[in-house]
């Protein structure tokens, strides 16, 4: 009989074990396998040569240079709106809506948004803009104002951009084409 050494269970994997789980992203590696795979072990004995001698860098060509450069798309004359206090922003433009949040952000299309909603607190300063996509997902971002006042201003600018932008098929397939009384009816 064959007998093995060590434990035969698999290591877990999923949000039941570890709660910052997303499926399909591999863990990051730790730092020293990213050391020992980044400069192997030399002898401290040893100085490492010169492959290159400094006199035959070759200069680029102009030319080469004009041409490598990634043109930036020609963004559309249209209303952006932008608000942000010391920790969170939000961006909405012609590509879509941004929000950060200190060092996180996530990005969504027009055509990945549902809806935006915007919330005022009842007491304080907080402005609240909440984007939801159509997998019944939500996304909240509070943004502090500097006074109560701004509220209404920065409302003002984000309905000109989504009025803009922002395509809501659900609405329009909705409403009836042509004399609402319905085709046909002569209202007598």
């Amino acid at each position: 009989m064959e007998q093995r050494i060590g434990s035969s269970s698999q290591p877990l994997e999923g949000a039941g074990f570890d709660p910052a789980f997303i499926p399909g992203l591999t863990a990051p590696a730790s730092g020293r396998e990213e050391d020992a795979k980044a400069k192997p072990e030399e002898p401290e004995d040893t100085v490492p040569e010169k492959t290159v001698p400094e006199d035959t860098t070759p200069e680029p060509e102009p030319e080469a240079e004009e041409e490598s450069a990634p043109e930036e798309p020609e963004a559309p004359d249209g209303p952006v709106f932008e608000a942000s206090d010391r920790r969170a922003a939000i961006v909405a433009d012609h590509s879509g809506v941004r929000l950060r949040l200190d060092d996180q952000e996530c990005e969504f299309r027009w055509d990945e948004i549902g809806a935006v909603e915007t919330e005022t607190a009842r007491f304080g300063k907080r402005w609240t803009v909440t984007v939801h996509t159509p997998d019944r997902r939500w996304y909240p971002l509070e943004v502090e104002a500097p006074s109560r006042s701004r509220f209404a201003e920065w409302d003002a600018g984000l309905d000109a951009v989504l009025d803009a932008y922002f395509d809501e098929d659900g609405d329009k397939s909705a409403e009836p084409a042509g004399d609402p009384a319905g085709p046909g009816e002569d209202g007598e």
